[in-house]
């Protein structure tokens, strides 16, 4: 059975104002074709399909025209969950129209697993689906604590409880999935992503993943969430997939990918990579010749087709006209930074005092209110017990 996994389409949602639909509109293109050249059996879309709970129409059509297409008009299976940005129920709510498609839509944490049959291979394929189930979405409260350890304790025996009651349906006989929407412990995150943590209370422990007790464990975890395509270190084969296109500047740079695996029932899965190119890339450029420089590498076509994110070295502020021009010249710049010698020597200034002991930061911030006095020792030791750390003697200790 061929499988392709992809998550995080985030439909409607714009780079600081600027519309991606044009951009979005032309990965569903690109992967509709990869879908049909790959000939794949089984489509997984692992959560955030919009970017809102109420996402404009015109993302809407965009993501039903594309689960229609992906079907084959009900040929090839599609599966589909809700994520953190998804509205659950306005997910599900055309469930029953698409169904006749062939695509299964996942709106609320589920009890019951769906399978699937594959009529090239004759091969059946039994998911765990997980929509993203935070506390509301579960319709519980986990624990009475606020201690972040033992929430994070509760939500993942909590998790691990409704994907182990779907994997009982596993058999030796099927392919088995899992499909989540989740943040696992030991992925990593970029700025584009809407926390569904507090602080670290929602980060689920691989080994959920593990579903002990299960007829026959999970082949491979399809995960949503995290937007750089990566695996997790955990029980049996953990991957996200990523998002199809860099939604903030943290992933510049990032190449963006589907993942596609065959799969047989007790067989290992092996994911593959295939990279996509429908989106327009986002750069950051840093330049330390200032304005004329900037103008010169717009000139020269410098990264023309991408949004940028421009820091400025300047000893003289911009004017208006060199802004507008600039723009002008390149429709992709979203950020405009200026750079000052005074801002970077007050940065690299703080940079070092962070790294001096409390004591001396003190010393230093008296003498500078006091026009040059020096506090005694007293003093400092009475400001270290007022803010909770050791006196001047344990602090040489440490030191």
């Amino acid at each position: 059975m061929r499988i392709l996994h992809t998550a995080d389409w985030h439909f409607g949602r714009t780079l600081e104002g600027r519309s991606r639909l044009n951009e979005q509109a032309a990965f569903v293109e690109e992967f509709i074709q990869l879908a049909d050249e790959e000939q794949a059996d089984l489509i997984l879309i692992a959560g955030d399909v919009y970017d809102s709970v109420n996402p404009p129409a015109a993302a809407e059509q965009l993501f039903y025209e594309a689960a229609a297409r992906l079907s084959q008009q009900g040929k090839r299976p599609v599966v589909i969950i809700s994520g953190n940005h998804d509205h659950p129920d306005r997910l599900s709510a055309s469930a029953p129209l698409v169904h006749e498609l062939g695509v299964t839509l996942i709106g609320q944490p589920s009890l019951e697993p769906v399978t699937i049959h594959c009529a090239r291979t004759g091969e059946d394929a039994v998911i765990a689906g997980l929509p993203y189930p935070s506390e509301a979405r579960l319709g519980e409260l986990l624990t009475a604590s606020n201690e972040e350890h033992e929430l994070r304790s509760a939500y993942s025996a909590k998790v691990g409880k409704l994907l182990l009651h779907q994997a009982m349906r596993f058999r030796p006989s099927t392919v088995n999935l899992i499909m989540s929407h989740l943040y696992v412990l030991g992925g990593l995150e970029s700025d584009s992503e809407r926390p569904i943590q507090v602080g670290g209370a929602y980060t689920v422990d691989p080994s959920v993943f593990a579903c002990m007790g299960a007829p026959a464990a999970p082949q491979y975890s399809a995960l949503g969430h995290l937007h750089r395509p990566q695996a997790v270190k955990g029980p049996g084969v953990i991957r996200y997939s990523g998002s199809p296109l860099g939604y903030s500047f943290s992933e510049a740079g990032q190449a963006k990918s589907v993942t596609l695996l065959d799969l047989a029932p007790g067989q290992e899965a092996v994911p593959q990579e295939r990279f996509l190119s429908s989106g327009k890339p986002l750069m950051k450029w840093n330049v330390r010749g200032g304005y004329e420089e900037t103008l010169r590498w717009i000139e020269e076509g410098k990264d023309v087709g991408a949004w940028l994110d421009v820091c400025i070295h300047l000893t003289e502020a911009l004017t208006l006209e060199q802004i507008q021009k600039l723009r002008r010249n390149h429709e992709g710049i979203v950020n405009i930074r200026p750079i000052y010698p005074e801002i970077e020597r007050i940065a690299a200034e703080e940079g070092r005092r962070s790294e001096l002991p409390v004591h001396e930061l003190f010393r230093r911030f008296y003498e500078r209110q006091t026009g040059g006095a020096k506090p005694d020792d007293a003093l400092v030791d009475c400001f270290l017990e007022l803010i909770g750390e050791d006196g001047l003697e344990k602090e040489g200790e440490g030191a």
